[in-house]
């Protein structure tokens, strides 16, 4: 089971895309745990996940995220803004896909 990490301002923003891609993983046939935490939950939450996807308006913050996380190896990446305001789930899936297969 794949662990996604989604991480936002307050944790509530991202709840909808949560939603949206967990539909989407059980569309695809995958079988994928997916949460949503505030910003100062994801260094905790992070040693729980396989990959960690920070809300755009948190994009200040993921160089000291970032570090963080490699040390933990776990990859991190900002979602993309058109996909985080569509609730884009399908495409936000398949970015946290990507960023765990390069892990592997």
């Amino acid at each position: 089971m794949m662990k996604i990490l989604l991480a936002c301002s307050s944790g509530m923003s991202t709840s909808l895309l949560v939603s949206k891609m967990k539909d989407a993983a059980r569309e695809k046939g995958i079988e994928a745990e997916i949460w949503a935490v505030a910003q100062d939950k994801a260094e905790s939450d992070m040693e729980k996940a396989d990959v960690l996807l920070i809300g755009p308006q948190m994009r200040f913050l993921f160089k000291k995220i970032s570090k963080v996380a490699d040390e933990k190896g776990v990859p991190v990446d900002v979602i993309d803004p058109i996909s985080y305001g569509r609730i884009d789930g399908e495409a936000v899936l398949d970015k946290a896909l990507e960023l765990i297969q390069k892990k592997v």
